[in-house]
């Protein structure tokens, strides 16, 4: 099912990305609150086999953070490209890219994040992601 761009469909696309832009700018700044903001809860993520699911933002940002490992100091959208659109949900493909203090890369990896309008409140309510765990990027850091 192939949806038609519309002002609204647009006005759609734009309130994904401006919530896309507002998490990366949380996470950042490692601000819990900005961060909640840009999710709806529960919140869910698909990786590994494995879905987590977040009921509050209470503990969001330190498995964020516990995810991302001790090397990382900002995250950044390798691209945010709309797949599907309508009027109350954006389908994302989307690239994360991690790097650590010295600027370096630590990882990139491919993503699918679901942006929703519930309740009049645009916000990502799913992703599923190829992201390895903190271990594994240390693994391939320092090797």
């Amino acid at each position: 099912m192939k949806h038609e761009k519309t002002a609204q469909t647009e006005d759609s696309i734009d309130a994904a990305m401006k919530v896309m832009q507002a998490h990366i700018d949380g996470i950042n700044a490692r601000d819990g609150t900005a961060i909640a903001a840009t999710l709806h809860f529960p919140h869910f993520r698909l990786t590994d086999g494995q879905l987590k699911t977040w009921n509050t933002s209470d503990s969001y940002l330190s498995d964020f953070r516990s995810r991302a490992g001790q090397d990382w100091s900002h995250s950044a959208w390798g691209h945010l490209n709309v797949i599907h659109q309508d009027d109350n949900k954006v389908h994302l493909d989307v690239e994360v890219v991690r790097y650590g203090e010295d600027g370096s890369l630590l990882i990139a990896f491919p993503s699918l994040w679901v942006v929703a309008k519930i309740d009049g409140i645009w916000a990502a309510q799913l992703r599923s992601s190829f992201a390895p765990d903190a271990d594994i990027i240390a693994e391939r850091t320092f090797k």
